[in-house]
């Protein structure tokens, strides 16, 4: 793939000691004209510090040649219901030591987040304990209450809400009630412009449960940080925020000296 890329801005007061992003995007989206290669995503890594990646994209392959490659890329495996096969090729796809969890994207994707043909599904990532990232934060799928059915649905499934509702104040509001009430979902930061809304979610939801994403190449990697930083979270909770959280849900400990691996049920 031949990507043009421009020069990384400046970090400097920006890039943490280090970072596990939970939100990261490889390979061509021409719908809105990003994208990154392999070299693209080892390059951002290097300038942000960025010591692991969850990356996807539909081309679940193409995401398997990248991990790879990639020291410190995980693959989350996305997931279409609308293919023949998707949960066959996720299985398949979990016994790779670089997958993690999954993606949906019911927006782009265009099902409910608890169609009856996800649960087979869900059900294989609950055996094995896996999250499940899913766009949140536009109609008419991808609401944060059309995602809270499938929480409901699947208690000890582990979903995060990708972009914590993005945009719409309503949604934002929407998401945060969402984690509040219920256990088993978890909010991811990209794209959501209100900095003070990941300190609220983080004194609402739970310490543990909100997580740093950049939405690379969609969102740029520096602003995202920077948006945690300034929040309002004391240093030890930006910390959690930016690293130690996404540790223990996709590796499942928090330990900064311990490798990148997870035990699997």
């Amino acid at each position: 793939m031949n990507v043009k890329r421009s020069a990384l801005p400046s970090v400097t007061g920006i890039a943490p000691a280090s970072v596990v992003d939970a939100h990261m995007h490889v390979g061509e989206f021409p719908l809105f004209n990003v994208c990154m290669d392999a070299d693209g995503l080892a390059e951002t890594f290097r300038h942000y510090g960025i010591e692991a990646g969850m990356v996807f994209h539909p081309d679940n392959r193409y995401v398997r040649d990248v991990v790879e490659a990639i020291d410190g890329a995980y693959g989350l495996v996305w997931c279409n219901p609308h293919k023949a096969g998707f949960v066959e090729e996720a299985v398949e796809l979990f016994e790779h030591p670089k997958f993690l969890g999954v993606k949906l994207h019911p927006l782009l994707d265009a099902f409910h987040p608890n169609d009856p043909a996800l649960h087979p599904l869900i059900e294989q990532v609950v055996a094995r304990g896996l999250p499940v990232l899913i766009h949140c934060g536009h109609p008419i799928f991808t609401l944060p209450w059309s995602i809270e059915e499938l929480a409901v649905s699947f208690p000890e499934a582990k979903i995060i809400l990708g972009h914590m509702g993005h945009g719409n104040i309503v949604y934002i509001n929407g998401a945060i009630d969402v984690a509040e009430r219920n256990t088993n979902v978890y909010l991811e930061t990209s794209g959501m412009p209100m900095h003070t809304k990941i300190a609220e979610a983080v004194e609402r939801a739970g310490a543990t449960k909100v997580l740093y994403g950049s939405d690379a190449p969609f969102h740029e990697v520096g602003v995202e940080i920077r948006k945690v930083q300034v929040s309002g979270l004391s240093p030890e909770l930006v910390a959690r925020v930016l690293e130690k959280n996404s540790r223990l849900l996709f590796f499942g400990h928090e330990d900064a000296t311990a490798p990148l691996s997870r035990t699997r049920r």
